[in-house]
């Protein structure tokens, strides 16, 4: 994904259909006296529909479309003919697009699958005809019902990155790196903070034909919860994440003050992010001595699974995919 071209956040104007109105009408034959009413009703406003597409996974071409409008019902006829629905507004978006509603910040739905069509906003309902106002004491109604008139509001849509693995690190711990190499996705890989400045999604190919995707969510760094660096912006794409593998370079100072310090963020952020599974990999293992692999060793973190990896040297990357597989199927399990 070039950065230029990922957008996760949109505000749009939507405005659904108004209701056709019902008729009043009469029937009207030939040697046939006194037909009665035979109004039909009003087709219904289109709605404002979104819909899931595992094709997209960016909000990019909705970043332009600031007003959409769903067609009007038509009117019913006579014969109780009904009028045709107004035509809806589909909009496909990403898998893990959340809707809400501008003003109040309430949040709709969620689009999880493909395929998946949820109503952003309902078309007016169409009149009924003068058909329906028939009884014995009216037998002439001289009225049908107006459509209602569609409604009007503005929404956002934010995209919150599905991945069954999110890389949680600070900037030039190798996520990037890390993820060129066990998939096919090209991030920009640099050695200046905040090289990737959008999140990069890498399908991982597994053993047996199975796969897994992995998410580089941009580098935290401390403070950014409270907008320091990237800031908030990238934190909620480690929401949708089922995993979150915690790189931290071998030639940090302190791997587990690092890595506390990750944690806190990521607490500060929202608790609830530490409930998932977590696995630690320390990375450019190619970068220490046989010395220092020995000292590394007894200072890691309790309590976390950890691994010891090289991107350059593709040293414990069949380990790390095994473990990755082994989390993915204890929380999900494969039938």
């Amino acid at each position: 994904m070039a950065s230029s071209n990922f957008i996760d956040y949109v505000k749009i104007n939507a405005r659904s259909g108004n209701g056709g109105a019902g008729s009043m009408h009469f029937r009207r034959e030939k040697h046939v006296e006194k037909g009665g009413p035979d109004g039909g009703d009003g087709g219904r406003g289109g709605h404002v529909i979104l819909k899931g597409n595992t094709q997209l996974w960016t909000l990019l071409h909705l970043k332009y479309t600031k007003h959409v409008k769903a067609f009007d019902g038509k009117g019913g006829e006579g014969g109780r003919r009904t009028g045709a629905i107004g035509k809806d507004i589909i909009l496909e978006v990403p898998l893990g697009t959340i809707a809400k509603n501008a003003e109040t910040g309430e949040q709709l739905f969620e689009i999880t699958e493909d395929g998946q069509e949820m109503i952003l906003l309902r078309g007016g309902r169409g009149g009924m005809g003068n058909d329906h106002f028939k009884s014995a004491t009216n037998q002439t109604p001289q009225y049908a019902q107006p459509g209602e008139p569609g409604k009007e509001d503005w929404f956002i849509l934010e995209l919150k990155v599905l991945a069954d693995v999110g890389l949680v690190g600070f900037p030039n711990a190798g996520k990037s790196t890390l993820l060129s190499v066990v998939s096919a996705a090209k991030p920009e890989i640099a050695d200046y903070p905040f090289t990737t400045l959008v999140p990069n999604l890498g399908v991982v190919p597994y053993r047996d034909y199975k796969s897994f995707v992995m998410a580089d969510i941009p580098g935290i760094i401390e403070g950014a919860s409270q907008g320091k660096g990237l800031g908030l912006r990238f934190l909620r794409h480690i929401e949708r994440n089922s995993i979150l593998l915690f790189l931290v370079p071998a030639n940090s100072e302190d791997i587990e003050a690092e890595y506390q310090t990750l944690v806190q963020e990521l607490r500060l952020y929202n608790p609830e992010l530490l409930d998932k599974n977590r696995l630690l990999a320390i990375s450019k293992m190619d970068m220490v001595s046989d010395e220092e692999r020995v000292t590394l060793q007894q200072n890691l973190p309790n309590g976390i699974p950890t691994l010891q990896i090289s991107a350059i040297t593709q040293e414990g990357i069949e380990q790390l995919k095994d473990k990755i597989w082994e989390l993915i199927t204890s929380a999900f399990p494969v039938r």
